[in-house]
């Protein structure tokens, strides 16, 4: 009888370690949420950061670019403060004949066209070239024994800064022939 007691015990015995083991595998709802909640926490935590160092990276970089700016304004400026020094000292010569008057704006000019290549830029609207809109503005159409849509004359030239256009040179571009 007692061997019958015995195993009758055991399965009793491996259902409570079952059902103890069990309840410790498996979290209580209200653990569940709470990690569900701390996760998410911590999500919006780490999302409010990388957001915020976005926004910190996003102002530096306007920042720099801003600097940037003044900086080559800044730099334009002083070369040409030498231009203006040129001209003012010219016109402060009391008696001044037509050649040395000529001498000190070719000089002035020489000046200009230096700067001008230091900050790279460049004239536009040469004899010969063919017409394009972007870099000319056609003021008339001549005839001439150039190809057609080719520039003749040049009334002011124009200027790019790099690839950019300041200003369209004012163009007569030959007529196509009759």
């Amino acid at each position: 009888m007692e061997s019958e007691e015995k195993s009758s015990q055991q399965p009793d015995q491996v259902t409570e370690n079952e059902d103890i083991n069990s309840q410790e595998v498996v979290p209580s709802v209200e653990e569940r949420l709470q990690e569900a909640e701390r996760k998410a926490q911590d999500n919006y935590d780490s999302w409010m950061y990388a957001k915020a160092e976005s926004e910190n990276v996003r102002r530096r970089a306007q920042e720099d670019v801003s600097k940037a700016n003044k900086l080559a304004v800044e730099r334009f400026s002083n070369e040409m403060l030498t231009v203006k020094d040129s001209l003012e000292a010219g016109l402060a010569v009391e008696i001044a004949t037509v050649e040395s008057f000529k001498g000190g704006m070719e000089l002035t000019l020489k000046q200009l066209v230096s700067v001008f290549n230091k900050f790279n830029i460049k004239e536009i609207g040469l004899l010969g070239e063919k017409f394009d809109a972007h870099k000319h503005q056609a003021i008339g159409m001549i005839d001439s024994e150039q190809e057609a849509g080719t520039v003749v004359s040049v009334m002011q030239k124009g200027y790019q800064l790099h690839d950019r256009v300041l200003r369209p040179a004012l163009v007569m571009v030959a007529k196509a022939k009759e």
